[in-house]
Formats: structure tokens, C-alpha cells, sequence
């Protein structure tokens, strides 16, 4: 543990797998205390409990509707009472309803608009007053690089873009106080969404990713670390000059769209 964060506390929405947990072990590595929340109960407190036994720092698992305004009060409430403060909000819950637009339902587009921009919207309104009064955050949002398009994606593409002027909005509120906003788009990411993919698509998820890692200049498909790592630099004391910028985590240019 570096102890780089030692002091701060993070909340990490859907952080009980994927990119959420790879955050929350590597800020807890880093020393900050940690709040995971999920809409699944027992993987948000089993995901706290690994955090605490690997890495000794407080953690703790809340079961949260991100869409839902009165329990994202609840959940920061809890969270500052519980762990002391709230400096680092990592807004990752995230889900998907892919389709063709022709093929695509109301339900499809609202539940995804709930959950990325309404819930981003919602845990950033409630945290930054916490922020405000110390005079120091960090807010981080998950894009994609699906926000340049993808096919099949209109709602998943449409939201994740939102969340880029969200973010630049937000910075030019906020810097004053000290609060840092800022946006990472990962490309594509080996998770258990990018294995459901696979799955939806018929391909078999390990020649899924190396079909992909044909497109990335790099030669390889990202790992949950790979973004964590860039969330945990623009949550540092040292990214204090970096705020309303969006980081592609995709391993070169963009030559083929999708995460």
C-alpha cells in the first residue's frame, strides 16, 4: 500500500466487478477507504470484505439504486457517517440493452439513460456538496470509446458521449472548490459484459478478444488494471491541474469502435 490516498475515502458505483473492483483495489492499494455500491447486495459486501482482507483498509458494500434520488441521499449519507468523508466518486454502474435502432424499445433506451446519465447525474449532485465543504474531490466518469458510435449501440453510444459533456460541464462548475471532474473511455476491456457480447454475438469469448486485438495498435485487449490505473492518477493531489478532460484507455487510436 503506497498511501497516496491515505486519508481519502472513495465510492465506486458498480463496483462490485469489471472496471468498478479493479478501482476499488487499486485506490485501496493507494490507502483510500473504500465504498462500494451495487444494485446486487451480498457482491457489493463480498467485494468490500475482499477489499479489507487484501489490502487492510476500511471498506464497506452498500446495496444502491443509482437512479433512484432519495437512495443515492442515503447511500452518501451512509457512506460519510460510515467511513468519514466522501473525496472520490467513481461514477462506473453501467449496463447495456444493445440493438439495432429498428429493434430497439422505449424500455431499452430509458434503462439505459437512468443508469449511466441520471445515476452519474444523481451520486455527482449529492457528493460534490461533501467535496465542496472540504474544499477538495475528485469525480471520475466512465465513457466508452463508444461514444464516436457503434452500431447497435445508439442508447449505450448516446449516453456514454452524455457523460463527456456532463464531465466538462461539471469541471467548469467545480474547479473552484477544489474538485477535479474528469472522464475515462476505456476501449475494449476483457469483462464479463464484453464475454456477454461474445456470447450474444455466437463467438467464443477468448477468439472474440483476439479478433479485437487485431484492431489495437498495441496488439492486446485491455484488463480491468489498465483503466483502473489511469482513475487512480486523475485521483491523485498530483492530476489537481487536469480536470474536464476525456483519456481514451484503448490501447492507440481508435481504428475499430466498441467497449
Amino acid at each position: 500500500m503506497s498511501g497516496r490516498k491515505h486519508g481519502r475515502v472513495a465510492l465506486i458505483t458498480g463496483g462490485a466487478g469489471g472496471i468498478g473492483f479493479a478501482t476499488a483495489e487499486r485506490l485501496a492499494r493507494d490507502g483510500a477507504a473504500i465504498a462500494i455500491c451495487d444494485l446486487d447486495d451480498a457482491a457489493a459486501q463480498k467485494a468490500a470484505a475482499r477489499i479489507n482482507a487484501d489490502h487492510a483498509v476500511p471498506a464497506r458494500g452498500y446495496r444502491t439504486n443509482v437512479g433512484d434520488p432519495d437512495a443515492v441521499e442515503q447511500l452518501v449519507a451512509d457512506v460519510t457517517r460510515d467511513l468519514g468523508s466522501l473525496d472520490i466518486l467513481v461514477n462506473n454502474a453501467g449496463v447495456t440493452r444493445d440493438n439495432l435502432v429498428h429493434k430497439m424499445s422505449l424500455e431499452n433506451w430509458d434503462d439505459i439513460m437512468f443508469v449511466h446519465l441520471r445515476g452519474a447525474f444523481l451520486c455527482s449532485r449529492v457528493a460534490q456538496r461533501a467535496m465542496v465543504e472540504r474544499g477538495w474531490g475528485r469525480i471520475v466518469n466512465l465513457s466508452s470509446t463508444s461514444a464516436l458510435g457503434n452500431r447497435g449501440q445508439v442508447n449505450y453510444s448516446t449516453a456514454k458521449a452524455g457523460l463527456q459533456g456532463f464531465t466538462r460541464s461539471l469541471a467548469l462548475e467545480l474547479g473552484r472548490f477544489g474538485i477535479t471532474v474528469n472522464c475515462v473511455a476505456p476501449g475494449f476491456i476483457d469483462t464479463e459484459m464484453t464475454r456477454k457480447t461474445a456470447g450474444r454475438l455466437g463467438k467464443d469469448p477468448e477468439a472474440y478478444k483476439a479478433e479485437r486485438a487485431k484492431g489495437i495498435a498495441v496488439g492486446r485487449v485491455g484488463v480491468p488494471a489498465d483503466v483502473a490505473a489511469v482513475i487512480a492518477f486523475l485521483s491523485d493531489d498530483e492530476a489537481s491541474y487536469v480536470s474536464g478532460q476525456v483519456i481514451y484507455v484503448s490501447g492507440g487510436p481508435e481504428t475499430r469502435r466498441g467497449g
